[in-house]
């Protein structure tokens, strides 16, 4: 593992503590110190270090943490410490143009949000212009598009709150701008069609050996490129003149423009002739104004193709920048595979929790600005990064901690608490809530759950805001004794504290679905039939849930995490 210094640990939290009025995020840090070379195995071991210099940070006042930040930089050899993300070459302030190009095969996952919101932050740095561009051309068949597809990103794009040029643009209405430019680009030379065999055609690219349909004239090349448009599916397309000697195979004379049957998803059968991606990016990011283009690693040889073209017409290269894949672990981020489950009926819809997309995390009750840090403390970095769940479930809980608290029980069973008097109790909704309270009236009976009943032994227990008891099992052939002894906690003696229901017939039916789609049901207080569809709320002694759907059966609740 990478040496990461105590220096390191703390400019990173003192970076988030100044974002955030002096308190930092355990979590930020954390996700931090992933993009530092940090390996999963060593979290318990820094993590004593972590929390004890959070504790240092936060007790300074704000204008210390910025002073210790400042001197901590210039201290730092090892290390620029980051303020935002790293400066873009060539950018000048108000002319930045970036796109973000969604290929509409499924809603976006959490794994395409990165290149959205890193695209969206660097606009917004330099006070630039982000473009949405749908990659829409056609696909493939084994990654076609799939029409609700613009859709859900839109509603994807507006869940994360970005920022962007009200016009969104689609590639499907530009396939005769395309043609003029593939027709320049045959008059100049540079484009020819082939109608070769594919076996043929991959040995003579083997052998460094340019095929005979590169040798016609521009004249001819024009007149083959107007039959192309009633060839049989697959019998030509249009390649581009690159060197045949060239080190990499898969440059040499590459595929421009296929030929499909397929109809699209918008454009049925109106076009036969399609551009692949090189050539409509060369084109568009040139018609479009853009100065910086924010790719992966994997499309270097796209980034090729492009440039090749833009030197043919003499065109200004943007700049590009490229980003490392990144993984959660244990999770597998893929849209084409999430559109294939669900249109087998494997996945519930496109908002399935085991899909990871935006809609989905929209249900789950992860925020726009957790998702957002989970995404910017990875940074720009070419090297791939793998980062454990637990830090996007970190900083979520910073943003929903203050939610209102209700009482849940996966497996009910009932008790009676001997002596018990019949209270009107006020329990507050938890922490951040304590002037909002719901009223109940209790007895003797009660509900509780059976994994607590289980693990009791012979001592004293507190139901939640409510009263003291005794536990016992003095014969140990009955069941437990439970005998009341206060209403008021006891100062300085900690008890461990149960979830509890009043037994009745107002307790409401629930039902819980997790992350693997897996779900529990239970009984929850009558108090939340009162609560809206889309309330994220926390379930003590269980974990924060977002509720999905009200019927007259149940309501359904989505886990976040604990």
């Amino acid at each position: 593992m990478k040496e990461i210094s105590k220096e390191v640990i703390k400019a990173y939290a003192l970076e988030n503590a100044i974002k955030y009025e002096g308190k930092a995020n355990q979590g930020a840090v954390l996700a931090a110190l992933f993009a530092e070379g940090l390996e999963k195995s060593k979290i318990k071991e820094i993590m004593p270090t972590i929390q004890k210099i959070i504790k240092e940070v936060e007790s300074l006042s704000i204008e210390e943490q910025k002073s210790k930040f400042e001197s901590l930089g210039q201290k730092t050899s090892k290390r620029v410490v980051r303020v935002g993300l790293p400066k873009l070459e060539n950018a000048i302030e108000g002319k930045v143009v970036m796109r973000f190009a969604p290929f509409p095969s499924g809603p976006l996952h959490i794994g395409n949000t990165r290149t959205l919101i890193l695209n969206d932050e660097y606009a917004k740095m330099y006070n630039g212009k982000l473009l949405i561009v749908m990659d829409d051309t056609i696909g493939s068949e084994q990654k076609p598009i799939i029409p609700e597809s613009y859709k859900l990103i839109e509603e994807a794009i507006k869940y994360l709150e970005i920022k962007h040029d009200p016009k969104i643009l689609y590639k499907s209405n530009r396939i005769e701008k395309y043609y003029e430019y593939a027709k320049e680009l045959i008059k100049k030379g540079y484009l020819y069609v082939c109608d070769c065999e594919n076996e043929k055609r991959k040995e003579l690219k083997i052998q460094r050996i340019e095929c005979s349909c590169r040798q016609f004239k521009g004249v001819v090349q024009l007149q083959r490129w107007e039959k192309l448009f009633k060839a049989p599916e697959g019998s030509c397309c249009v390649r581009l003149k690159t060197s045949m000697i060239d080190p990499d195979p898969a440059f040499r004379d590459r595929i421009m423009f296929r030929i499909t049957d397929r109809p699209h998803a918008i454009l049925a059968n109106k076009y036969r002739v399609y551009p692949l991606l090189d050539f409509s990016w060369a084109i568009d990011d040139h018609v479009f104004g853009i100065t910086h283009i924010l790719r992966g690693m994997e499309l270097a040889i796209e980034t090729r193709t492009e440039k090749f073209i833009w030197d043919i017409f003499g065109w200004t290269h943007p700049t590009i920048i490229y980003n490392g894949h990144f993984e959660i672990e244990g999770i597998k981020l893929s849209k084409s595979k999430g559109a294939v489950e669900v249109k087998s009926g494997t996945y519930i819809g496109w908002n399935d929790p085991r899909s990871w997309s935006v809609q989905s995390l929209m249900d789950r009750g992860i925020t726009p600005i957790a998702i957002r840090e989970f995404i910017l403390n990875m940074g720009v970095r070419k090297t791939n990064i793998t980062i454990p769940v637990d830090v996007l479930y970190s900083l979520n809980k910073k943003e929903i901690s203050n939610c209102p608290r209700y009482f849940f029980l996966r497996r009910p069973i009932k008790i009676k608490i001997k002596t018990a008097p019949n209270l009107e109790k006020e329990i507050p909704y938890g922490r951040g809530n304590e002037h909002s309270k719901r009223a109940y009236k209790t007895n003797q009976d009660f509900l509780i759950d059976q994994v607590d009943l289980e693990m009791m032994e012979d001592s004293e227990y507190r139901l939640m805001n409510l009263l003291t008891f005794n536990s016992s099992n003095i014969l140990r052939a009955k069941p437990r004794d439970f005998h009341f002894i206060a209403t008021l906690p006891e100062k300085n003696k900690k008890l461990k504290s149960i979830v509890w229901l009043p037994d009745n017939n107002e307790n409401v039916n629930v039902v819980i679905r997790y992350p693997d789609n897996e779900k529990v049901k239970g009984l929850g207080e009558p108090k939340l039939k009162e609560l809206k569809e889309g309330t994220i709320i926390y379930f003590e002694n269980f974990g924060y849930v977002k509720l999905y759907k009200k019927s007259k059966e149940d309501l359904e609740f989505w886990f976040a995490h604990i």
